[in-house]
């Protein structure tokens, strides 16, 4: 007797995903593009195949332990990982096409970013955690402190959003709305996760925009500037897909 067939699977309504969703793609895989590009210039020292022997240059300062460099590398690549944790956590708990995929997106490319961040780290032979370092105090201090401690303010620094009770830097999420997202479902883990990753993007933002202003080494400020431009973009797109769902961004 023959074994009867695999039942149909129960079809899951898929949403098209936007238009505006690849114009985020886009410009998160230039940004990574652009920042690969640069990494890779400044390891050949700026120059190219057949262009004769670089011209003397200075040598390149290596940032301090305080320097807003090493403090933006290790704070935002705390802050990355936690962005690459809710979006796997969502693709969990919804069959949704253009949330997954926004999701997918948001992963790989925070991960990749945060792999830089902390070989940048290991280039400049600073740790990735400093004990006693408040989260973002950097973005408080003037700006130099190469070669040697920057001033910590104690404090997020000027321009940063104060961090919600419970979170460690300003757009994170807390423990519960971590477990909150981890016990949804359908809609409901749809429209959290798009609150969520918008807060965490526009912390995101404020944090990018400090280093963009203050970072000494280029390519660290090329990355930034491309955090900013990306997810910008993406937080149109998360607010356009949280109408179609009958939902807007928090606060």
């Amino acid at each position: 007797m023959s074994r009867p067939a695999h039942p149909e699977r129960p079809a899951h309504p898929v949403r098209p995903v936007p238009r505006t969703y690849w114009v985020a793609g886009t410009a998160v895989l230039l940004a990574l593009l652009f920042a690969a590009a640069a990494t890779v210039a400044a390891a050949n020292g700026g120059g190219s195949a057949g262009s004769g022997p670089p011209a003397p240059t200075a040598a390149p300062r290596t940032p301090g332990i305080g320097s807003p460099d090493a403090g933006f590398a290790r704070d935002m690549a705390v802050h990355h990982q936690q962005a690459v944790e809710m979006s796997f956590i969502v693709r969990d708990r919804t069959q949704d096409e253009a949330v997954r995929t926004l999701a997918y997106d948001i992963a790989n490319t925070q991960a990749n970013q945060r792999g830089m961040l902390l070989g940048w780290l290991d280039l400049w032979g600073l740790p990735k955690v400093v004990a006693g370092e408040s989260p973002m105090s950097w973005m408080g201090t003037s700006g130099g402190g190469h070669g040697g401690h920057a001033g910590h303010g104690g404090g997020a620094g000027a321009g940063a959003d104060a961090a919600k009770p419970g979170a460690l830097m300003p757009g994170m999420a807390t423990k519960e709305e971590l477990d909150q997202l981890g016990a949804a479902s359908g809609r409901d883990a749809e429209v959290l996760f798009l609150q969520l990753m918008t807060d965490h993007h526009k912390g995101g933002v404020t944090m990018a925009e400090g280093c963009a202003q203050q970072c000494e080494t280029p390519v660290e400020k090329a990355l930034a500037q491309g955090m900013v431009d990306a997810q910008r973009s993406e937080l149109a797109l998360m607010a356009d897909m949280l109408k179609q769902r009958g939902a807007a961004p928090r606060g």
